[in-house]
């Protein structure tokens, strides 16, 4: 659901009733009013703890005066589409992703990841559609999904939404063509440049974007986190 005139969406942290999760839609960081407002009603619904997505300083702040706290910090990741069609793959096939792919992009996913950062079928959908335009890509071994990419675009900026690759098929340079094949589909469709953010531990993810030409920003993102008051049973 969407929460307010700052467009605040709101939604069960990965299909967990008793998380939910908040973020803000694209533009100015919300109003303390509204995000109290949002806290109000899902206290009502019983949720115990409220998430928001990656937030920037900027956007932090409002969550912040109302007593969220840094759950987890991300590395934020830039990278210039100037040079991408120079990058080199390993000519590894990717096609388009399916619908009869769910189960199996699921499965690499939930095998990927640590199962906070999980995805389940409403992430993969709220992944392709965050941005206007987005491309989904797999890769396959004997019909299987091992390795799946979710890029976006909203005008000049691109998104490396999400990556994955199947840990029994990595280091093969399965997840390098993913990326590349990324950025230079952001670069056709009139990209200037593209982002990702990874986490503090996975240097492997960290040290693959790098090689292909990210770089740092200063600040990263945070996700913060507030646990909601219980709300007390009338006889």
């Amino acid at each position: 659901m969407q929460w307010g005139p700052d467009l605040l969406r709101v939604s069960p942290w990965r299909g967990d009733s008793r998380v939910a999760q908040i973020t803000p839609l694209p533009g100015k960081p919300p109003k303390v009013a509204s995000i109290e407002r949002c806290l109000a009603l899902l206290t009502e619904r019983n949720y115990q703890s409220v998430l928001t997505s990656a937030l920037s300083p900027v956007e932090q702040h409002p969550f912040l005066s109302l007593q969220f706290s840094v759950h987890e910090h991300l590395h934020l990741l830039r990278h210039s589409l100037d040079q991408v069609g120079q990058l080199p793959t390993n000519g590894t096939p990717t096609r388009r992703g399916r619908r009869g792919d769910r189960s199996d992009v699921l499965a690499v996913d939930h095998r990927s990841f640590h199962p906070f950062w999980r995805f389940d079928q409403a992430g993969i959908a709220d992944a392709r559609d965050a941005t206007p335009v987005s491309r989904f890509r797999v890769v396959t071994f004997d019909r299987a999904v091992v390795g799946y990419a979710i890029t976006g675009r909203a005008g000049p900026v691109s998104y490396l939404q999400r990556l994955a690759v199947d840990p029994d098929h990595q280091r093969k340079g399965i997840a390098h063509d993913l990326v590349v094949d990324a950025l230079q589909w952001a670069k056709r469709r009139g990209a200037s440049t593209m982002l990702v953010n990874t986490q503090e531990r996975n240097e492997a993810a960290l040290n693959l974007y790098r090689k292909l030409g990210f770089y740092l920003e200063f600040a990263g993102l945070d996700v913060l986190e507030r646990v909601l008051p219980a709300t007390s049973l009338q006889p």
